[in-house]
């Protein structure tokens, strides 16, 4: 029978919610909320200026550096200063709880998550035309008004700046924006649904680690005396950890200021013959979570890498590489990137495998009302979630038809995304990857995989536009929405889950708007241009050089491309089968796909640093070591957030450009 009948882990957090309850120690309360969406447009729009100075990004890793940045700043100082003037000022740690997830779903919205990749991109099509590359003709047709801008002037003006006293022409963005937030909404709610269905099997059945949320617990730990400064803050070996990474990114920025001052590299590289090129990079950030990750896993991530990149000189040194050209924005090497492909497909349908009798009780209290299924402790019902699946793809199926992508094509793309998604939120759960990739993006891997003669002009266009809201997934909803619920989860916020689904709702919602009319201001009043390349220049413009690209060299499909998927995906069924049978296998399977991606080269130096030190304090120390070294490790993350954050603001008032501290 299974454990949802059971009722054991329901009925125990019912009991805490309930002592929660009848003590008045609820986190939805007002105040919480009311702070919370407060600095939810702090977020948002600080996200947008540390890209526009080029500053440290603060909001591009699913980390989300500004939410655990301002969250320590409330946390640690305000929310202290607030319990000084009068108790009842301060929030407790549940609501102190509730903020976090707030300033955590709100990161997700300005930068690559939404905002600033979509509104230059579906813009760039008019933008840079040329006649030599002939986009008025080939491209632009092919645009829906409703889809984008496109008055010339208006477009000019968003790249270039308005001239002075002109003012910001609203009128020609509202129906494009529309569309766009119908889309995206609709697109996070099934991802929160989504969510809803998988929580009680990470969080309960399976008990995934959820790394990344382990230092905004520990911010917001109780304190077992009367004292207004959490037992966190008050650790020496944090503060250790605090300034090692807080110190060395210190005088770095320092560099950027005189230039005496010499900087300290965290990076290096060995090279092996002409083509394998093996980075040494330490980051602060990777070193800290994965502190709390499991050692099998740790070792896969770099046991992996490191074959991987054996493939590859191995392959150079044979001349075996893939014929022809994938076109899009690659995330590696194309061989291993379409294994890794077949690896993510194989895995997320494991995991879902693994959860079936889980997800068969959710459909049964969906579809039947059974009311031995128990979902009174989630944040919607599981009939909610269910359905809300259901039409929540068919109505994002139907927009992507409108905008012009072939109905056959719709349901292979949406099955893509949401593998992508689910897989990398599980990478995030249970590898604690501060930073993530796709091993290749979903427009590559669809044309890849059924041609771009199956897809048609107007389809190609529309691939094309799909590029503003699902590229390298740094950053999304999906991923901040687990962590939230395992915040709630281990501490029990309290209140209706109603209440608690529309204060996670709130925060992108109102981070959406914030961060709109900030980037239109900012655009409409510096030009786009002039305040990131990346952002408003190389990144949207190469969208439609895919698709110009696509239009001229049509292809079908690519068979090479299915074999390493396939290769991928056996490899991957072959790992799981060891992991299932045989318990002395060593290395978790969760490796493979990770290894596969661009950021494996730059983080598996780090892990493979932290799992020698785990297994040596392990071995030696045991589980007591292992806990009192914690907070060290929490240091390191908080010191490297911390000192991006500190000299972002500086540079914000200096005015000084390029002083990037944080990025992996």
């Amino acid at each position: 029978m299974s454990s949802e009948y059971k009722g054991g882990g329901n009925q125990l957090y019912r009991q805490a919610r309930s002592r929660e309850e009848h003590h008045g120690h609820m986190g939805l309360s007002f105040k919480a909320i009311a702070v919370g969406c407060v600095l939810s447009v702090a977020v948002s729009i600080g996200a947008l200026h540390s890209t526009f100075i080029n500053a440290s990004w603060m909001a591009l890793n699913i980390s989300v550096p500004i939410a655990l940045f301002v969250f320590f700043l409330f946390s640690g100082i305000v929310n202290v200063l607030l319990g000084l003037l009068h108790r009842s000022l301060a929030l407790r740690r549940k609501e102190l709880a509730v903020v976090f997830i707030m300033l955590m779903m709100a990161a997700t919205v300005p930068t690559e998550g939404f905002v600033l990749h979509l509104i230059p991109r579906i813009a760039s099509a008019f933008y840079y035309a040329s006649p030599e590359n002939d986009w008025a003709e080939t491209i632009q047709p092919y645009v829906k008004d409703w889809i984008a801008p496109q008055d010339p002037l208006a477009v000019r003006y968003f790249f270039e700046g308005l001239p002075a006293g002109e003012p910001i022409p609203w009128a020609v963005w509202i129906q494009p924006l529309c569309y766009w937030t119908f889309f995206f909404l609709v697109l996070c709610f099934v991802m929160v649904c989504m969510m809803v269905l998988l929580r009680k099997q990470w969080v309960e059945h399976e008990r995934l680690v959820y790394p990344l949320v382990k230092l905004p617990l520990e911010m917001i730990q109780d304190n077992s005396s009367f004292s207004l400064i959490r037992p966190f803050f008050r650790n020496p070996l944090m503060w250790c950890g605090f300034f090692v990474p807080f110190t060395v990114l210190s005088i770095n920025a320092l560099h950027s200021y005189y230039n005496y001052i010499p900087s300290l590299s965290l990076g290096t590289s060995i090279v092996f013959g002409p083509s394998v090129h093996v980075p040494l990079a330490l980051s602060f950030m990777t070193l800290g979570f994965s502190y709390f990750v499991n050692l099998q896993v740790l070792l896969g991530i770099w046991v992996f890498f490191l074959l991987i990149t054996l493939q590859l000189g191995v392959f150079d040194l044979l001349g075996i590489a893939m014929q022809g050209q994938v076109t899009g924005f690659a995330a590696s090497d194309l061989i291993p990137a379409h294994e890794g492909m077949g690896a993510m497909i194989v895995f997320v349908l494991f995991i879902l495998w693994i959860a079936r009798g889980h997800l068969l009780d959710t459909c049964r209290k969906a579809f039947l009302g059974d009311s031995r299924v128990d979902d009174s402790v989630e944040i919607l019902s599981y009939r909610t979630a269910v359905f809300g699946i259901l039409i929540g793809l068919v109505i994002l199926g139907i927009c992507l038809g409108m905008s012009g992508m072939p109905g056959r094509i719709v349901p292979w793309f949406l099955f893509v995304v949401f593998v992508l998604y689910i897989g990398l939120t599980r990478f995030v759960a249970e590898a604690g990857l501060s930073t993530i990739r796709t091993p290749l993006h979903a427009q590559p891997f669809v044309t890849s995989t059924v041609g771009t003669s199956a897809l048609g002009d107007q389809g190609l266009v529309a691939l094309g536009l799909t590029y503003g809201w699902i590229l390298k997934v740094r950053i999304f909803a999906m991923a901040a929405c687990a962590n939230a619920l395992k915040i709630d989860a281990e501490i029990g916020i309290g209140g209706s889950r109603r209440r608690l689904f529309v204060a996670l709702a709130a925060a992108p919602l109102i981070s959406l708007v914030a961060s709109t009319w900030f980037l239109l201001n900012q655009a409409y009043r510096y030009g786009g241009i002039n305040l990131n390349q990346y952002f408003f220049g190389s990144t949207p413009e190469a969208a439609f050089r895919d698709v110009a690209d696509w239009l001229s060299n049509p292809t079908g499909i690519n068979w090479e491309g299915w074999f390493y998927v396939l290769v991928g995906g056996v490899v991957m069924s072959l790992l799981l089968a060891a992991r299932q049978y045989f318990l002395w296998w060593p290395l978790n399977a969760l490796g493979f796909p990770i290894a596969t991606t661009w950021v494996a080269a730059q983080i598996w130096w780090s892990i493979f640093l932290v799992w020698l030190i785990k297994g040596v304090v392990l071995q030696y120390g045991g589980p007591k070591l292992y806990q009192n070294l914690q907070p060290f490790f929490l240091g390191l993350i908080l010191g490297n957030v911390s000192a991006g954050g500190i000299w972002f603001l500086v540079d914000g008032f200096t005015g000084m450009q390029g002083n990037v501290l944080i990025y992996f």
